[in-house]
């Protein structure tokens, strides 16, 4: 992997963290929007298009994370270190 193996892996490490809480983040955020109760504001905008857009940016930064992961993987960048086959 070289000299720049260690800081690559360790910088997708801390890319995918951040993934995951804007994903969690998101996530939260739509529920927040569906929970809230009562009249809306005039100039408020609608609590469903809100909560819509959060759940695209969550399907989003779920897509955007699996495609980094793959990328990573056929570039060498990160290895797999689960379990092995048994035969």
């Amino acid at each position: 992997m070289g000299a720049n193996g260690p800081r690559i892996m360790r910088g997708m490490k801390y890319l995918v963290i951040v993934a995951f809480v804007a994903i969690i983040g998101s996530l939260a955020a739509a529920l927040v929007f569906m929970m809230r109760g009562g009249v809306q504001e005039e100039g408020e905008a609608p609590r469903k298009r809100q909560m819509a857009r959060a759940l695209a940016f969550r399907v989003g930064f779920s897509v955007l994370l699996f495609v980094l992961v793959l990328v990573a993987y056929f570039m060498g960048w990160i290895q797999p270190t689960g379990l092995p086959l048994q035969r």
